[in-house]
């Protein structure tokens, strides 16, 4: 090995770089290729950028992980209520009908504003958006266990859809790297077809006309399973890491009308999408999705302390609330959940998102994103773009006519990526697709800045691109 373990004795290394490929197993990393390259270490933030140890400073495009609305900066309000809160009441759990104060504030925000989306009766408390979707599907199986129905227990994700790591949520989740070798999905979750128009449409077929065929390949495979099996459907407004995939028209209008037919209940992930990042309050508000379930994470304390939240409808509740009369307990509970000092930091957010009129501010400065995104529509290497609010993407194409991608032994995204990262604007690739998210108050300039880096960074790939094809 290349590193040498930090019980062994000899030097250890001077450079953040080097420590990290040290000591530090990432996630969703190829360890060995950080155990020879190292690392990239932040040391500061200022607004939408980081910097490195070196000081250089780099635009963060993509809000950390889809995650830091206000960006990296100091807020001291957010400080100053962590501080309170730990001086008040540094800990206390949910456990047998107790909670911290703070704790009913935020679950009482939260209830408030999805009834902009639909009507919810009750917020649970997590730590992340897997912890969320793994409560959202024990709730489900408890729920039916309560109304009689214990066969109505599989779970409906889909191909390319993006719902965490657990045993549970990353089994929901839809990419094969998160399945491979995990022994992973469990068993009674499913996955229909990924929605992707530009991908998956057929020859002249319209919009609506996928749309259709994508609702009749869900009912498909309802009645494959047996629709009295079916309990539930997770899916994101806009689906995130599989690529910024946005719904085609009347896609949830025709999708809905099917999960009601068979009381299969509709779960949001809003886990990217909510607060704000759409344009709405709620990406289910932007495609008129009408959920049983919204689960949440990210935004909600814009990434400066670890939450998220399942919030459920009065039905769902009602069958929970009499189910645990009858067992004696609703036997779910995690040791953080809820916890002050996290809940401090979101309700805080949640009034600075507020105060600031962040929305209306997503609203002004989203035509500027989207116009700068979809100005390299022409662009000889740009398949799609697509994007919606301060979210979007660019699918890197081989042929634009056909939309026949790179053979990825190529790398073209990843390797633009790190060109991109070269000329100081962080973005994520999937696959060959050019994920864009940055935070939610980049003003007009800081969104024309990252553009211009991006801009640099696709001419120098493509540069490279023509050497690496005429070598082979």
């Amino acid at each position: 090995m290349s590193s040498q373990p930090s019980s062994q004795p000899g030097p250890k290394p001077n450079s953040f770089a080097a420590r990290d490929a040290a000591y530090h197993l990432h996630g969703y990393t190829n360890a060995l290729k950080t155990e020879k390259e190292g690392g990239f270490v932040v040391v500061r933030g200022d607004g939408p950028f980081v910097y490195d140890e070196n000081d250089k400073e780099y635009l963060d495009g993509l809000s950390g992980l889809w995650c830091a609305a206000l960006g990296f900066g100091k807020e001291q309000r957010i400080i100053d209520a962590a501080v309170r809160q730990m001086e008040n009441l540094p800990y206390y759990h949910t456990f047998s009908q107790k909670a911290p104060a703070v704790t009913v504030e935020l679950a009482e925000r939260l209830v408030e504003l999805a009834s902009l989306a639909a009507p919810m009766s009750k917020a649970y408390f997590c730590n992340s958006g897997s912890e969320a979707n793994d409560t959202a599907i024990k709730m489900i199986w408890y729920f039916n266990n309560a109304l009689g129905r214990p066969e109505k227990k599989k779970i409906i994700a889909r191909v390319k859809g993006y719902h965490g790591v657990t045993v549970g949520s990353g089994s929901l989740t839809g990419l094969p790297l998160v399945h491979k070798d995990f022994d992973l999905p469990i068993k009674n979750v499913f996955h229909t077809d990924c929605p992707h128009y530009y991908r998956f449409g057929k020859a002249g077929e319209s919009e609506e006309d996928f749309a259709t065929r994508m609702a009749e390949s869900l009912e498909a495979l309802i009645q494959r399973e047996g629709p009295d099996t079916i309990a539930a459907m997770f899916a994101e407004p806009v689906m995130g890491a599989g690529g910024v995939l946005t719904p085609p028209k009347t896609y949830w209008e025709k999708i809905q009308k099917v999960l009601k037919k068979h009381d299969i209940l509709l779960v949001a992930d809003e886990v990217i999408c909510g607060f704000m990042r759409t344009g709405n309050q709620w990406g289910s508000q932007t495609f008129g999705m009408k959920p049983d379930i919204m689960t949440m994470a990210k935004q909600l304390s814009a990434a400066q302390m670890p939450i998220a939240a399942v919030l459920i409808s009065q039905r769902v509740y009602e069958g929970l609330r009499d189910h645990s009369g009858k067992l004696g307990s609703w036997a779910h509970g995690i040791t953080y959940s809820g916890h002050p000092v996290a809940a401090a930091v979101a309700l805080e957010t949640q009034k600075i998102y507020a105060e600031r009129k962040i929305l209306d501010h997503v609203r002004a400065i989203s035509p500027v994103f989207l116009a700068e995104l979809k100005s390299f529509a022409d662009h000889p290497l740009v398949g799609e773009v697509r994007g919606v609010g301060l979210i979007g993407a660019l699918e890197l194409v081989k042929d634009k006519k056909t939309h026949e991608s790179f053979d990825a032994s190529l790398g073209v995204g990843p390797n633009l990526i790190r060109i991109a990262h070269d000329h100081g604007v962080i973005l994520r690739p999937v696959a060959d697709s050019i994920c864009f998210c940055p935070p939610l108050i980049c003003t007009e300039g800081q969104i024309r800045e990252m553009f211009k880096r991006f801009r640099a960074a696709l001419a120098e790939t493509q540069e490279w691109l023509k050497s690496q094809l005429v070598a082979a």
